[in-house]
């Protein structure tokens, strides 16, 4: 092979995905079978096979058991919004949307108290052991999973306050910054860092998907002079969202 030259199964993965991206192959057929792609495209069993392995593990193909292989439906991918600070007193991005007319997002949380790990006690700038609040998310899209949350607050900072469980009390569900203000922690600062991974088997069972399903790991902290004050990660399937940010120019 010479230089800049592709393996086989990359290059028959690669004419089998502009066939289905163009259409020749839409959604729900049926993949030529392993001796179909060996035959038409003069390679070994090992190459056909990895080529279908490329396509899987890319998302446009899935098996079906005792069936074979088939182009899956494309998602449209739809946007989740990410801003900087809201107005006093507004929700989160994701609830000023559902807001609107055409909104059908809902969510369901659950907060308990746990002791931080190893990572979450790094990003929170504390002692591994200390506790926090723990609260899982869940955010549905017209009855559809849609992004998983899952935040950690010190009780250094909320414990024994009205602020502590993020979901319940006068300001709940207003978001960190609105909650933290009303006990005199002023935010002034909050990062966002987005990378990608496969999706965990747990992670996949709520939100659909095969193994291997790419997903996008967004890892968000606030800040109050220079202290963490909570940290979180949030879950999209990359397949069907993109996520829009909104930045204030100062």
């Amino acid at each position: 092979m010479t230089f800049g030259e592709q393996p086989a199964y990359l290059r028959v993965a690669g004419d089998l995905r502009k066939k289905i991206v163009d259409g020749q192959l839409p959604p729900h057929t049926r993949l030529p079978s392993q001796a179909r792609i060996r035959q038409e495209y003069g390679v070994s069993d090992t190459v056909a096979l990895e080529a279908r392995k490329v396509l899987m593990a890319e998302g446009l193909v899935e098996g079906r058991s005792g069936s074979g292989t088939y182009v899956r439906e494309r998602p449209v991918p739809r946007r989740i919004a990410r801003s900087g600070y809201r107005p006093t007193g507004g929700a989160t991005p994701f609830r000023q949307e559902q807001a609107g007319g055409e909104g059908r997002g809902t969510w369901e949380s659950s907060s308990e108290q746990s002791e931080a790990g190893v990572a979450v006690a790094e990003r929170l700038g504390i002692e591994p052991g200390e506790r926090v609040m723990c609260t899982r998310y869940l955010y549905r899209e017209g009855g559809d999973a849609m992004m998983l949350s899952t935040s950690w607050e010190p009780l250094a900072v909320t414990g024994r306050t009205p602020v502590m469980l993020p979901e319940e009390g006068p300001l709940g569900g207003m978001g960190v910054v609105e909650r933290m203000r009303a006990i005199d922690v002023i935010v002034d600062n909050v990062t966002e860092e987005v990378g990608a991974r496969p999706g965990l088997a747990e992670e996949l069972l709520v939100l659909g998907g095969v193994p291997g399903h790419v997903v996008l790991v967004i890892q968000r902290t606030f800040y109050a002079s220079g202290r963490a004050v909570e940290t979180a990660d949030v879950v999209i399937p990359a397949d069907r969202y993109r996520v829009a940010y909104h930045l204030p120019v100062k």
